[in-house]
């Protein structure tokens, strides 16, 4: 870490009124010598943040987030902050699967602030989550783009956990996505899963599949030509169950939507893309984080 970073970490052993979590979590990347560094860390439990690593040499800032507590609950408030300053690069991932327990009553939320400045690039990938069944758990993300900036994201989430044979029949899942350049929205998607038989097995749902991912890039025209050369990347996946996708060009950028019922699945279609589109606008290819399963590209 840089000389002048500033780290400030809140003690885990706090008490709380409640048996719920308020974690948080603020990263503010700053460029300095040719480096990405983390300028500033500020962490409160359950949120954790490792140590920076460089994979890729000094340009570009790998960062893995932990949750110590292990999974999410009913009335757990999380709250995540991302601030790319100029011309900085860096990828953010999770160290494990989240988990979204049955609710005890309550709402589970998770906020998530991403501001990206003039020539920085953010990869926000992090692991799945797992939904499960009676979970009733909220996720708003959203994204202040500068004009010069890019990011790439994903979310997967598997609903219930299917290889036990649990679907997702009581509960609510929400996602509200929003991702903005000097006023104006480049990208707004809400997405809302009711839990029950009509959504686990009807054709307007998961049509009895159990994965539903999304993975956006946002900041940059995308050709019509790439555009039809990520939906052929679909065609040398290995085709694990049942799995359906989905590719959309946006005015700035691209968006492609995975249904089916393989984890490996869908993380090695969206390796591709990530990879794909790394290669065409950053000059380089993926780097797949040393947390990842070995499946995951």
């Amino acid at each position: 870490m840089g000389e002048n970073e500033r780290v400030i970490v809140v003690n885990s052993a706090i008490a709380q009124t409640d048996s719920s979590w308020k974690g948080r979590l603020e990263l503010i990347y700053r460029a300095r010598e040719g480096q990405t560094q983390v300028h500033c860390t500020h962490a409160k439990a359950p949120l954790k943040v490792q140590r920076p690593f460089y994979p890729e040499g000094p340009q570009i800032c790998h960062s893995v987030i932990l949750h110590t507590a292990g999974g999410i609950v009913g009335g757990d408030r999380l709250s995540q902050s991302f601030h790319l300053e100029a011309n900085t690069h860096a990828l953010v991932t999770t160290a494990a699967a989240a988990k979204v327990y049955r609710t005890n009553g309550r709402e589970a939320q998770q906020t998530i602030k991403i501001q990206v400045d003039a020539g920085a690039c953010l990869e926000w990938l992090p692991q799945e989550s797992i939904i499960f069944n009676g979970a009733v758990y909220r996720q708003d993300l959203r994204v202040e783009l500068a004009p010069g900036s890019r990011i790439l994201l994903w979310e997967i989430n598997r609903f219930g956990r299917s290889a036990r044979g649990e679907k997702f029949l009581q509960g609510q899942w929400r996602s509200h996505a929003e991702v903005w350049q000097e006023g104006r929205p480049l990208w707004i998607d809400r997405q809302m899963l009711e839990g029950g038989t009509a959504m686990v097995d009807g054709p307007h749902g998961l049509g009895g599949r159990a994965i539903a991912g999304t993975l956006a890039w946002i900041g940059e025209p995308v050709s019509r030509d790439r555009v039809e050369q990520i939906r052929r990347l679909w065609d040398g996946v290995p085709q694990m169950g049942t799995g359906e996708i989905g590719v959309t060009r946006l005015p700035q950028g691209v968006l492609c939507r995975y249904c089916g019922s393989s984890t490996p699945q869908v993380r090695h279609w969206f390796a591709q893309v990530w990879d794909s589109l790394r290669l065409s606008f950053l000059g380089r290819p993926s780097s797949v984080p040393r947390v990842w399963p070995l499946s995951s590209g």
